[in-house]
């Protein structure tokens, strides 16, 4: 049971630092994010939940939108900002200085 919240936690609940991750890597659309976070990082959430994710990500200058027109169909795709990979870079060190206080190290 704790170890399935903590589970919860750090992915669900913070899906955010994984679409940064995978942003880092260049553009992405919404729905190739969501394949990419089952396949990659075995995180499987609804495709609604992650436009909620992008949509707030956005808001919060962490990514931007980028609309594309391609054989008559309007695209969008998400590129992260350089205020998302400042986040990234802060999330990612605060997570391995919480692991390594518990390690003890």
């Amino acid at each position: 049971m704790a170890l399935s919240r903590l589970r919860e936690k750090l992915t669900k609940e913070n899906l955010w630092l994984y679409i940064i991750s995978e942003l880092r890597k260049g553009p992405k659309y919404g729905y190739e994010l969501k394949e990419d976070l089952r396949r990659i990082y075995g995180v499987n959430v609804a495709t609604i939940t992650i436009y909620i994710v992008l949509y707030r990500m956005e808001r919060e200058g962490l990514i931007r939108k980028v609309r594309e027109e391609l054989s008559g169909r309007r695209r969008v795709f998400y590129e992260v900002t350089p205020k998302g990979l400042e986040t990234y870079r802060r999330g990612i060190e605060f997570i391995e200085e919480v692991v390594a206080s518990l390690k003890g190290d």
